[in-house]
């Protein structure tokens, strides 16, 4: 994986803590929130399909993709604000309910992942942060 590939957690505690500051949400809950996040990488992948023993390996590929999908022109520096919508929108669709679930009906969502964006487009103005993805092709054995 790459370091940016899970830096949109970081993103998103800074998003939370501004809440924290105005009082929005308690910061003692935010320092009890644990979202486990792990990436493997390729061998790891390879060897669970292998250990598994249902399929073989056609193919198995890494690759990178900039956060916003290369929206963002950085040699102007427009369009942060849009990538940061977007980015927020996609990582909004990943963790939104498990937010929800922690703290609760009364957590201003749109609040959060309007600030999440903001935050994520200032990143975006000065740093091209990527996901390294990981595509594999199988064929079940007979």
């Amino acid at each position: 994986t790459t370091q940016g590939s899970c830096y949109h957690w970081e993103l998103l505690a800074q998003a939370l803590m501004s809440m924290a500051h105005e009082g929005l949400v308690k910061e003692e809950k935010i320092d009890s929130f644990n979202a486990p996040y792990y990436a493997p990488c390729e061998e790891e992948i390879k060897q669970e399909i292998e250990k598994e023993g249902s399929f073989m390996i056609d193919r198995l590929e890494g690759f990178e993709v900039d956060w916003d999908g290369g929206l963002f022109d950085k040699s102007t520096k427009i369009g942060s604000i849009s990538a940061g919508k977007q980015v927020a929108k996609t990582i909004r669709a990943v963790v939104e309910s498990m937010l929800q679930s922690y703290f609760g009906e009364d957590m201003d969502m749109d609040g959060l992942f309007r600030r999440y964006a903001e935050v994520v487009g200032d990143h975006l103005s000065t740093n091209r942060t990527r996901y390294f993805n990981v595509v594999v092709s199988m064929i079940r054995k007979a």
